[in-house]
């Protein structure tokens, strides 16, 4: 049997999570070849380096039997191996029958430094598999929104170089394309992995529109994207459902970090459209009769133009050498379409 029975021979590696049992690495296998009459199954071993333990699974494939099939390619996908980070593998890849000379090897290291992960959307979780190899160092990972700096969504935790289980566990609130895991050694100036893993999710892009609010007192419709997003907000007005929105004139503003329109009338038809590098999308506040509202837990105190948030539990109300520096102007001009 010729060696050209064997094709190719490509193996990564993956992780399995179950969220009662932890995390796992695993070996994937696979393999191209060519049928072969005489050519009754394959078998894939992977021997650990280190320890010379070896791991081989065997499939079998239909034979051969009429000429037409005689040279028909197949790939064929193994079962996975068990393995951990940072193992040297030696992979092989033989004919059932063996024929001499006729394999396919490669060496194969299971990288350590670098984050494996597994979304748990029910539970609001990400598991995360710590890199580890023999001899290293305790190991920190954390969840952090992506701004100027990574700022903490979460306490890091501390995986101890003696844990039985890598497999760590962090919750989050929201999902945001700006939500990253982060992990490093607990070595001095340690590099720390970054890894965002709902940054081009269409869902979490969604999310950063929502958080549009009317505040009542000052009559101030504003909008504070959780991530940081370039692009450019503008009044605009809608005259009926799934109808075009139409811009206001100078109402433009560059999208830094918060956007506020004062002196906003609360009309159905009044939307807020923003424009970015990923599309556009429209946020229509005043549609429903119960306005989107800023959480309880803060209150807006306005001096001169600019806006402050505060502490509910500290202050419970604006001083009044706030309250005296309110001015007012005349609303925005509305369409006279």
């Amino acid at each position: 049997m010729s060696r050209s029975v064997l094709e190719a021979l490509t193996s990564s590696t993956a992780m399995q999570c179950v969220p009662s049992d932890g995390c796992s690495m695993l070996l994937r296998v696979r393999a191209s070849i060519t049928l072969h009459e005489r050519l009754r199954g394959l078998e894939a071993c992977a021997m650990s380096l280190d320890t010379q333990e070896t791991q081989c699974q065997s499939v079998w494939v239909a034979r051969a039997s009429h000429r037409q099939q005689v040279g028909q390619q197949l790939q064929v996908h193994f079962g996975c191996f068990a393995v951990s980070v940072a193992q040297h593998l030696y992979v092989t890849l033989r004919t059932i029958p063996h024929f001499c000379g006729v394999q396919l090897d490669q060496r194969h290291l299971v990288e350590a430094g670098k984050l494996s992960y597994w979304v748990d959307r029910r539970r609001k979780a990400i598991l995360v598999q710590v890199p580890r190899a023999s001899g290293s160092p305790d190991y920190y990972v954390r969840l952090c929104l992506k701004r100027f700096t990574c700022e903490d969504a979460g306490a890091p935790v501390q995986v101890t170089a003696n844990s039985v289980s890598q497999a760590v566990s962090l919750p989050y609130s929201q999902e945001l394309p700006c939500l990253c895991l982060e992990g490093w050694s607990a070595t001095p100036d340690a590099v720390r992995i970054q890894i965002c893993p709902f940054e081009n999710d269409t869902e979490a892009l969604e999310v950063l529109w929502d958080t549009v609010y009317y505040h009542p007192g000052s009559q101030t419709l504003s909008w504070e994207p959780a991530c940081p997003v370039s692009g450019h907000v503008s009044l605009c007005w809608r005259p009926g459902p799934g109808a075009g929105c139409r811009k206001l004139q100078q109402s433009s503003q560059l999208v830094h970090r918060r956007v506020q329109y004062p002196l906003v009338d609360t009309q159905p038809q009044l939307c807020l459209k923003f424009s970015t590098s990923w599309g556009s999308w429209v946020r229509c506040p005043f549609e429903q009769r119960r306005f989107p509202t800023p959480p309880t837990s803060r209150c807006t105190c306005v001096t001169g133009g600019s806006h402050s948030s505060l502490s509910a539990n500290a202050h419970s109300r604006p001083a009044r050498s706030l309250q005296s520096q309110v001015t007012r102007q005349p609303p925005l001009p509305l369409p006279s379409w």
